[in-house]
């Protein structure tokens, strides 16, 4: 495998990635010249014969014509870290396929689960903040920190059904996940958003609860409502207030490096290509000493 990657030299603050999934050569030139690092998600970019995926080597060779600008982080959504039956071994060989071809920064997986007896349920599920919870994540963690170079971060996702019981609050359940594994973290601002507006999670509290420390990147995304529901879906530029919070989180964690402004391949044509880059401009700034 190929290892950690060689940083290309940022700017001054933390490096600036964003999203990019393929086949949009006029997008990946545009944004390759404006950040310091592309986020792969492995799911996006793979193919299946309907038994295995594999990853698909048109879009590897896209990153490829790029890899002399930038550098590469990878974060998943299939792997189902807290699956209660096990974790998505498809998932590992795509990651596998990717550590083969780049060099990567770091790779990360959302804290949560997409598979039910081994059924996709198509949506990403937060888990039930218990001590058997942690124990199986911490598990895994450590099993995917052994297979892998480069350090592994989670990422919260929004809490889409009503609290489950739990001896663990938000911030403390992963809390207890880093301070076991020694992992890192994604704090994506607009997920925060998501729980405030849909369950009210009381944001500040969640923060001052958190231990920072594991921070190593800020995720940034613009989304829709329905029905009175704020929807995980990056398909927009980012809110101001979305903005502001990431900044006010950048404060807080001493061992931030990369800030990723997130958006979905479907929805590049509603965004455009001019907005985007307008975003990737407008989140530097923001970040900025």
């Amino acid at each position: 495998m190929a290892g950690a990657a060689p940083e290309h030299t940022s700017r001054a603050g933390p490096a600036l990635a964003a999203t990019y999934e393929g086949d949009d050569a006029a997008l990946l030139a545009k944004i390759a010249s404006l950040v310091d690092v592309i986020e792969i998600a492995p799911d996006s970019i793979a193919a299946s014969d309907g038994v295995r995926s594999a990853l698909r080597r048109d879009v590897l060779d896209e990153y490829q014509s790029v890899a002399d600008d930038v550098d590469f982080v990878a974060h998943g959504v299939g792997l189902s870290i807290g699956s209660f039956d096990g974790w998505n071994d498809d998932y590992l060989r795509l990651l596998d396929g990717l550590f083969e071809r780049f060099a990567l920064r770091w790779h990360s997986e959302h804290l949560a689960l997409t598979r039910v007896a081994g059924e996709n349920v198509g949506t990403m599920f937060s888990l039930p903040r218990t001590d058997e919870a942690v124990d199986l994540v911490c598990a895994r963690v450590d099993r995917i920190q052994r297979l892998y170079g480069v350090p592994f971060l989670l990422e919260h996702v929004i809490q889409l059904l009503p609290d489950p019981p739990g001896r663990h609050s938000p911030a403390g359940f992963i809390n207890a996940i880093t301070a076991r594994t020694g992992c890192g973290l994604i704090v994506d601002a607009y997920n925060l958003e998501c729980d405030a507006h849909n369950q009210g999670l009381d944001i500040d509290a969640f923060l001052d609860e958190l231990d920072m420390a594991p921070v190593r990147e800020i995720h940034l995304a613009g989304g829709v409502e329905r029905d009175g529901f704020q929807l995980d879906v990056h398909s927009g530029v980012v809110a101001a207030s979305t903005l502001a919070l990431g900044e006010k989180i950048a404060a807080r964690a001493p061992n931030l490096g990369l800030v990723t402004y997130e958006f979905l391949k479907e929805a590049v044509p509603l965004i455009g290509h001019d907005a985007i880059c307008a975003e990737l401009a407008r989140v530097r700034a923001a970040f900025a000493p």
